[in-house]
């Protein structure tokens, strides 16, 4: 069983009818701006250099665990500090 154009053709009305034409082109305009926006952001990516990798045996700086464990502890004394009720 294939799709002829008598049936290609009624659904194309029953779309029309349910959306109306104003709402197709609408919908069409916003397909044709993510495309454009897909095609740019490919461009951009291209554009960028790449980034130097590290050797296989360099690990991250201590630095960085660091500051990361500071920052949770600030946070999570900030939340034990809001959710104890003041007198």
């Amino acid at each position: 069983m294939s799709v002829g154009i008598w049936q290609i053709l009624i659904i194309a009305i029953v779309v029309v009818l349910l959306f109306g034409r104003g709402k197709i082109s609408e919908l069409m305009g916003d397909v044709a701006k993510g495309i454009t926006s897909f095609k740019k952001g490919l461009k951009e990516a291209e554009e960028e250099p790449v980034s130097v990798e590290r050797p296989a045996g360099e690990l991250p700086k201590a630095g960085a665990e660091s500051q990361v464990s500071q920052a949770t502890a600030e946070d999570k004394a900030a939340q034990d500090k809001a959710a104890t009720p003041s007198a």
